[in-house]
């Protein structure tokens, strides 16, 4: 099946091909069709699977047939960085229309926001904090929203953002479509999904679990020394984009500082950063500047770059679902990822959790050439990740050779 198919307007087929797109995935071949019929969907499906052109490609079919510069879609998501991703993908499927687009988000200054929005928007995808400061203060008027999309609905759900939701909703027609997108379902998603949604068609592919391209290990180890492991592993992997979760803000910071001190380039994004300074940390590792990113839960929704080889969990995460999503950074774009997360002695109900919902036990390993003991291994603060000589390391303890690569990352937007 062929783009084509769907009878797009030749200006976004235009933009199909300039986003390097090829052949519809699997939700964008079910979604497409239903949304373009301004019907309502439950679509569920992994994280990397192409959501956001399942819903931003109709959207820009129904609203470049008339636009009229009035905001016509509302898109709602959790983060930030998420918006700007969403933001990008419709400038560059509809760079041939005249539908116009704007984000809406905190932690930045109203002033850019309003001024587009005087401009005249037919797009605008928002965080609930900021676009509620704005309906409250009557800066904003989403009288005229034909389409509603709830992206990432379950980590808006984590976040405590169920009630900013169902405010929003008070603010926007009666009439309306509602695209309403999750990578899990619990149950207060699931009941806000019931409450809203009018006759709607459930797209669900495959289980709701981490991609197959993933192959996940446990590396059961002290707390105390887990920046150690996690400096030697980083030493012996044969990859140049990393992404590595922690559960605290403060651990991200204070672990990218270690770990750029022992020569790797890193950087780190969590939630007391400015916008600016979020931002260029993940443009710096969406082109190579950084090798490494040391990130908390809040990146995990943001972050596009499909040649990211291996997510480490430095810790465990608090939820299934939360391990999901960190894990659906790695192996999209049908490309291979590997899943390391460290373990201590506490987290033994967790993994119970999460290979209930893998269907398998995950493989615990031990890494060749670690010292397990208390001592802290030595460590090269001088010597420099690029000088290295590179050693091979496999998830099953056997040599595997590397094929040179560029360090360029390979960033695409879906």
């Amino acid at each position: 099946m062929f783009f084509e198919q769907f009878s797009f307007d030749p200006r976004i087929i235009a933009g199909i091909k300039t986003a390097g797109y090829t052949k519809p995935t699997p939700i964008q071949q079910q979604a497409i069709p239903i949304v373009l019929k301004r019907r309502d969907i439950l679509g569920l499906a992994q994280t990397g699977t192409g959501k956001t052109a399942a819903f931003i490609l109709p959207i820009l079919q129904l609203l470049n047939i008339n636009p009229m510069h009035q905001i016509r879609a509302l898109i709602i998501v959790p983060t930030r960085e998420l918006a700007e991703q969403i933001h990008q993908t419709v400038i560059v499927l509809g760079k041939n229309t005249h539908v116009r687009s704007a984000t809406i988000y905190g932690g930045v200054s109203k002033g850019p926001q309003l001024k587009s929005l005087r401009r005249g928007m037919d797009i605008i995808v928002a965080c609930p904090g900021r676009l509620l400061d704005l309906l409250n203060s009557n800066t904003i008027d989403l009288s005229h929203v034909e389409v509603l999309v709830l992206d990432e609905a379950d980590q808006m759900c984590d976040m405590g953002f169920l009630p900013d939701i169902r405010r929003i909703l008070k603010r926007v027609p009666v009439q309306r479509q509602i695209l309403f997108f999750a990578a899990t379902m619990p149950d207060e998603i699931r009941s806000l999904a019931e409450s809203i949604l009018k006759d709607p068609v459930t797209v669900q592919i495959g289980m709701i679990a981490p991609t197959k391209t993933v192959s996940h290990a446990l590396y059961p180890v002290p707390q105390l020394l887990k920046t150690a492991l996690v400096t030697t592993l980083l030493r012996q992997l044969n990859s140049d984009r990393i992404l590595i979760f922690t559960r605290t803000k403060h651990r991200a910071r204070n672990l990218a500082h270690k770990l750029e001190i022992e020569g790797f380039r890193t950087s780190a994004l969590q939630g007391n950063m400015s916008q600016n300074q979020r931002q260029g940390a993940l443009d710096g590792f969406r082109k190579g500047k950084y090798d490494i990113l040391v990130a908390t839960d809040i990146a995990a929704r943001g972050i596009d770059v499909t040649d990211i080889s291996h997510v480490i969990n430095f810790d465990m995460p608090d939820t299934v679902d939360a391990y999901i999503h960190r894990i659906g950074r790695t192996g999209r774009a049908q490309a291979t990822g590997k899943a390391f997360t460290f373990c201590v002695s506490d987290d033994g109900g967790m993994i119970r959790n999460i290979e209930k919902v893998l269907g398998t036990k995950i493989e615990r390993e031990r890494l060749p050439g670690f010292d397990y003991g208390t001592r802290t291994p030595g460590s090269h603060p001088q010597q420099n990740r690029r000088n290295q000589p590179r050693h091979t390391y496999s998830n099953s303890g056997r040599d595997r050779s590397r094929n040179p690569k560029t360090h360029a990352a390979k960033v695409k937007t879906v």
